[in-house]
C-alpha cells in the first residue's frame, strides 16, 4: 500500500575516466576496452546493475498498474535501459479502484499490485494467470515468511512485493491525549484533526474490531452495527488520503489518524514527534503482491521485470524510497553491506521491523466472498454522509 524519496540519490564520481558507484554498479570500462559492458546510468546518476538472471526478451513494452508512490523511478529507468523496454506505469489509490478497472476489461496491463485480500476474488473471476516459477529464479531471494500465505497457498498466482501494517499515528507535540486504541479515535477531542486512509476495508475493519467483531465478518447485523458506529466517526475526519497521508501530518494540517507503515516511517524521520502506535486491540497487517493478468501480452518482459527488480542490488532501493516491511532477504543483505545507514534505520525501527508480539495479536483483512457488496454498501452510505 506506498512515498517519496527521502535521501539524496548517490552521485557519480569521475576519476581518471572511471565511474565509481556505491549503489551496485561496476566501474566504467577504460577507453579502448571494447570487450567491457557499457554502463547504464539513470537520469539521477544511479548506475544500473547488470541482470543476474538470464532472461531472453523480445517484447518492447511492459504495462504496469501500481499503487501511487510505490515504485522507485530508478528501478523503472534501469529496467528500461538494461532491457531496451518501455515501461508504461498507471497508478491507483485503492484495491477497489484497481479491481473495478481490471474487471471491466479493455485494459492492456501486464501486471498489477493487489493487496492480499482481493487476490482470491481476482482468481475466482479468472483475471489472473499462474506464475511460472521456472521462469522466476529470483524467487529464491524472498523471505519464506512472506510466501505460502492463506490468500494464495503455494504462491500460484502472486509474488510478494512489500508488507506492513495499518495503525495509529499522532503528533506528540500537538496531541495532549495520544490515542492508544482504535476506540480512542471516537474521542471528541480529535474532531476535525484526523487523516484516515481512503480504504473501506481498513476503516470498516477497525470499527468492527472496536465492537468485538471480526474485521472479516459476513454477518449483516454486525456490519449494520459497524455502519452506525462509523457514521458517528466519519464527520470528525478532516481528510481521507491514500496517496500521501503523511503530507498533511508533516505540514501540521492534521494531528493524528490512521496510516500505514511506510508513510509513518517517512513522517517520523521528517519529524520525530510524529509517532506510530499499535492499537491495543491489534493492528491490521497486509501484504502487497505482483500478479500477472490473464491476458498479459508481454510475458517475457514480465519475467524479466520480476527477476531484475528482485535482485538484491535493485530491490534495496525500496528502503531508500518506500520503506515498508521488505520481504526480499537479498535486498536487506545488500543494504546492510552497502547502505548501512538505511539498513540500520529500517531494522531498528518498530514501524518497519514490527515487534513479534504485535504481529501475534494483529488482524489480517481477508476475502469475504459474497459479503463484499455489504461492505461496499456500508462504505458508500457512511462516506456519502461526510
Amino acid at each position: 500500500m506506498k512515498h517519496k524519496n527521502l535521501f539524496v540519490i548517490l552521485s557519480l564520481l569521475a576519476v581518471f575516466a572511471m565511474v565509481l558507484a556505491a549503489c551496485g554498479g561496476q566501474p566504467a570500462a577504460p577507453s579502448g576496452d571494447t570487450g567491457a559492458v557499457e554502463q547504464k546510468v539513470t537520469s539521477t546518476g544511479f548506475v544500473c546493475p547488470e541482470p543476474e538472471f538470464d532472461v531472453e526478451v523480445t517484447s518492447t513494452t511492459l504495462n504496469l498498474f501500481v499503487w501511487t508512490e510505490y515504485t522507485p523511478p530508478d528501478m523503472v529507468e534501469c529496467f528500461e535501459l538494461v532491457y531496451g523496454i518501455d515501461v508504461n506505469v498507471d497508478e491507483y489509490s485503492s484495491n477497489e479502484e484497481m479491481y473495478a478497472k481490471i474487471s471491466a476489461g479493455g485494459t492492456n496491463y501486464d501486471m498489477v499490485q493487489p493487496t492480499d485480500y482481493i487476490i482470491p476474488l481476482m482468481i475466482r473471476q479468472g483475471l489472473l494467470q499462474e506464475v511460472d516459477v521456472a521462469r522466476f529464479p529470483a524467487m529464491a531471494n524472498l523471505d519464506p515468511s512472506y510466501l505460502n500465505l492463506s490468500f494464495d497457498p503455494g504462491n500460484k498466482y502472486s509474488i510478494p512485493y512489500q508488507a506492513g501494517s495499518d495503525a495509529l499515528i499522532y503528533n506528540a507535540d500537538t496531541v495532549e491525549t495520544p490515542p492508544a486504541s482504535w476506540a480512542d479515535l471516537w474521542n471528541p477531542e480529535y474532531a476535525g484533526r484526523m487523516v484516515f486512509l481512503d480504504d473501506s476495508r481498513v476503516t470498516i475493519g477497525m470499527t468492527l474490531i472496536t465492537l468485538g467483531y471480526s474485521p472479516n465478518t459476513t454477518n449483516p447485523d454486525e456490519l449494520e452495527a459497524a455502519k452506525a458506529k462509523l457514521a458517528e466517526l466519519i464527520p470528525n475526519v478532516k481528510l481521507f488520503d491514500s496517496d500521501s497521508p503523511k503530507t498533511a501530518l508533516i505540514a501540521g494540517d492534521v494531528d493524528l489518524g490512521i496510516t500505514w507503515t511506510g508513510e509513518a516511517f517517512i513522517a517520523n524521520q521528517e519529524n520525530p514527534a510524529i509517532t506510530y502506535a499499535y492499537p491495543t486491540e491489534g493492528a491490521i497487517f497486509w501484504q502487497d503482491n505482483w500478479v500477472i493478468l490473464k491476458d498479459a501480452g508481454n510475458l517475457d518482459a514480465v519475467y524479466a521485470w520480476l527477476n531484475y527488480t528482485n535482485q538484491g542490488n535493485i530491490f534495496w532501493m525500496m528502503l531508500r524510497d518506500f520503506p515498508y516491511s521488505n520481504p526480499n532477504t537479498a535486498a536487506l543483505e545488500f543494504a546492510k553491506e552497502n547502505h548501512p545507514d538505511l539498513y540500520n534505520a529500517y531494522i531498528s525501527s518498530p514501524i518497519t521491523n514490527t515487534p513479534a508480539e504485535e504481529i501475534a495479536r494483529g488482524f489480517r483483512i481477508e476475502d469475504v466472498g459474497d459479503a463484499t457488496p455489504l461492505y461496499d454498501q456500508v462504505w458508500t452510505e457512511v462516506k456519502g454522509g461526510e
